[in-house]
């Protein structure tokens, strides 16, 4: 008896965890949409006199895309004289030598080429390292993947119109959102955190992060801050808390957008998620606290307690998922009361309104109605399944995280699948090795697929929805994992 009541706390406790998440979201989206109706389009005015202004590109082994970044950055509409791009190359492959020979076609441009010979820090350290050399007084950033709007800096720099503002963040577009369902799925994740999320946040004055790229800071404030840490895989969401607890401000503006290319293959997603969401554990156990003791508005403490845990919601569905296997058999033999059963069902209100949140999000992703509608029919519910599929993985960065466990930053593997060029299976940067989670997700799949058997046996149908979408989404990432680890060819 004892164990059935640890099972269904378990049960409970993390479907209240999801339900809190989902009212954080919930008010987001009622912030998202007032800045919609009362939002401007009429850009800040232009500087008087223009800035000096360093771009920072840090890279690593990135021979399928190095090429377009330096020309996409050479394509900078700014004054020549008072710009610097900073090439900060850790490679320890012939992406060195394409980076020289690439640079040598522009003459015209200060180039300042940093090429480390000991990743020390990884990309925290690369950027802490540049700083120390660039001349300007603002530093823009963007990863490898990313072709930058040639507008871009003509389009941030007006914003910093304020002393106070330390950061300006654009938003994230998709060069190849169309190339596969998995880019699809990725793209609908992104965007309802750059459309939903950091214009909700960034609307009641909340704090919202740099996203490692496609952002420009003030020199000042990096400095003022602290300068870049690497004691978390996510330096970029660190320096932005350690900021704004300074009181410094960030602009989020999505109307500026920063295009790059998704990873279109499981393996090289699972490898950016287990970053971001073991990156997001470390920083809330390093601020949270911090936040919390500060004097500040219950909103902000509430909002940062969502942001820095948000990635907690992979263990609350993890445990949710597989304690309700048992809740549900109790319930089929009457060990429990049904009215405890027919009353967590409605904190399943909660997965709808983070579903309402993505549906929002879509909607205002620029498609025409129409079409939008008959796309979010199949790609929400797939969207909602292959996130719960992830649990297990990123359930265990998320652990990881929470309790210290320190790890290497892995890069995520860069295609370049706009050349047009065949590069998945040629790319030497992908992983072959499977990890054993992934056998693990072969298996819950088959667990959840039998009690969707079960479900119709016995005419139960409670947890059918959930059960089902489990069973899809662990399917799916199994299956895509296989194959993209090299042994499902």
């Amino acid at each position: 008896m004892i164990f059935l009541y640890v099972l269904c706390a378990l049960y409970g406790l993390g479907m209240l965890f999801i339900f809190i998440y989902s009212l954080a979201q919930g008010h987001l989206l009622f912030h998202f949409l007032k800045a919609e109706k009362s939002k401007s389009n009429t850009p800040p005015k232009s500087p008087e006199t223009w800035p000096k202004v360093t771009v920072q590109l840090p890279v690593f082994n990135e021979l399928y895309v190095v090429e377009r970044l330096i020309e996409a950055v050479a394509k900078l509409n700014y004054p020549k004289g008072l710009l610097q791009i900073q090439i900060l190359d850790d490679s320890t492959d012939q992406t060195a030598e394409l980076i020289r020979e690439k640079i040598a076609d522009f003459p015209e441009i200060d180039f300042q080429y940093i090429h480390r010979t000991v990743r020390t820090g990884f990309k925290a350290g690369a950027l802490r390292e540049g700083l120390e050399k660039a001349k300007g007084d603002f530093v823009a950033i963007f990863d490898a993947d990313f072709v930058p709007d040639p507008d871009f800096l003509l389009k941030t720099i007006p914003w910093f119109s304020s002393e106070k503002i330390g950061m300006v963040q654009t938003r994230w577009t998709h060069l190849n959102r169309n190339y596969s369902v998995l880019t699809r799925l990725q793209a609908l994740a992104l965007d309802t955190h750059f459309l939903i999320e950091q214009t909700g946040r960034n609307h009641q004055g909340a704090f919202i992060n740099f996203n490692g790229t496609g952002g420009i800071w003030r020199k000042s404030c990096i400095y003022d801050a602290g300068n870049w840490h690497d004691d978390t895989l996510t330096e970029d969401l660190d320096l932005s808390y350690r900021a704004q607890r300074k009181g410094w401000q960030f602009v989020y503006r999505p109307e500026i957008e920063s295009p790059a290319e998704l990873p279109p293959i499981m393996s090289a997603v699972k490898s950016q998620q287990f970053r971001w969401t073991k990156g997001g554990a470390e920083c809330a156990m390093k601020h949270f606290g911090k936040v919390r003791r500060e004097n500040l508005p219950f909103r902000i403490k509430f909002h940062s307690f969502a942001h820095l845990f948000n990635s907690v919601i992979f263990i609350a569905v993890l445990v949710t998922s597989l304690s309700s296997i048992g809740v549900w058999w109790a319930g089929e033999k009457g060990s429990i009361p049904s009215a405890w059963v027919q009353i967590s069902g409605f904190f399943l209100l909660g997965f709808a309104l983070i579903a309402c949140t993505y549906l929002v999000s879509f909607f205002f992703g620029g498609r025409s109605l129409l079409r939008s509608a008959g796309s979010v029919i199949w790609q929400l519910p797939l969207f909602l399944s292959v996130s719960m599929g992830l649990s297990l993985h990123n359930a265990q960065a998320v652990w990881e995280g929470l309790t210290g466990k320190r790890s290497p930053f892995i890069r995520t593997p860069k295609f370049n699948l706009e050349s047009g060029k065949e590069r998945l299976s040629g790319n030497r940067y992908l992983i072959h090795r499977m990890p054993v989670t992934t056998w693990f997700e072969g298996i819950l799949a088959l667990v959840f697929w039998g009690m969707v058997g079960l479900a119709f046996t016995a005419e139960n149908f409670l947890f059918l929805p959930f059960h089902a979408m489990l069973a899809v989404g662990y399917s799916l990432v199994f299956l895509k994992s296989f194959n993209s680890y090299g042994l499902g060819r």
